[in-house]
């Protein structure tokens, strides 16, 4: 049984990471190489930078910052923003990235996910899947950080960026993003049973609680959180004690246990 992983996103905008409510990211929280050092030290099993301008502003990743963050991080690095052909992909695996997230461009393009995946191996590629509840009740996939509707099902988008090779699937709740409320349960549970890839819950953790309810209502295999471990004293470490105890199997269980 894969072990439930604990993962630390940053959201780095110009020169530092931000973060908000709602995919409104204004606040400033630090800059990427600090804290890329401190999550080495606290037991993240992974990372996730997204550069959230970098495809609004229609510009390539910058690779050489990659590389330098990448040379810090001691835990695999997934990288997301801009990304709109194989070959960035290759240029980011090259950086030292171990997965990409892809979102936007594969609305537009769902082969730039098979043709990532056959060139560089489904592991790599993680398909990023913003939603958020539409006015009939049900949900819909948004692109371009938020601001522009897909038309598609969060549902039936998981199950196509499978079948086109994606590795895993993370699925963010705009509304709960940064709001601490809790994940939404319905939308992970929802999009883990469409698939049989690992999902990734995100948007809206604001305690070990929330992560626990992730894992067990939610059906996710993994949590991915930013409020939580920017503006508490919670730490990734603290969250695996207490998951563990839980019976969720994570990474490190002895130590966590402990």
């Amino acid at each position: 049984m894969l072990k439930v992983r604990v993962i630390p996103t940053l959201l780095w905008k110009n020169v530092g990471l931000v973060k908000g409510v709602g995919f409104d990211s204004w606040r400033r929280v630090g800059t990427v190489l600090p804290a890329i050092k401190v999550y080495n030290a606290r037991e993240v099993d992974e990372l996730m930078l997204f550069d959230i301008t970098a495809t609004i502003e229609q510009r390539d990743p910058d690779y050489e910052s990659i590389h330098e963050f990448c040379a810090e991080s001691f835990v695999p690095l997934t990288y997301g923003g801009g990304i709109r052909n194989v070959g960035q992909i290759r240029e980011l695996l090259r950086a030292g990235a171990d997965k990409v997230s892809i979102n936007s461009a594969a609305y537009e393009n769902p082969d730039l996910i098979m043709d990532g995946a056959r060139r560089f191996g489904s592991q790599c590629i993680v398909v990023s899947i913003d939603a958020k509840k539409n006015d009939a009740g049900g949900y819909e996939c948004v692109r371009r950080c938020g601001t522009q509707s897909t038309g598609l099902c969060p549902i039936e988008w998981a199950r196509k960026a499978q079948s086109l090779g994606a590795g895993e699937i993370l699925v963010t709740s705009v509304e709960r993003d940064g709001s601490m409320q809790g994940y939404d349960l319905e939308l992970t549970r929802r999009v883990a049973e469409a698939v049989n890839i690992p999902v990734i819950a995100s948007g809206g953790a604001g305690n070990y609680e929330h992560m626990l309810a992730a894992l067990q209502e939610g059906r996710a295999s993994a949590v991915a959180a930013a409020s939580i471990f920017h503006f508490t004293q919670q730490t990734p470490r603290e969250a695996k004690r207490f998951l563990a105890p839980h019976g969720i199997l994570v990474r490190d269980a002895h130590a966590a246990a402990n």
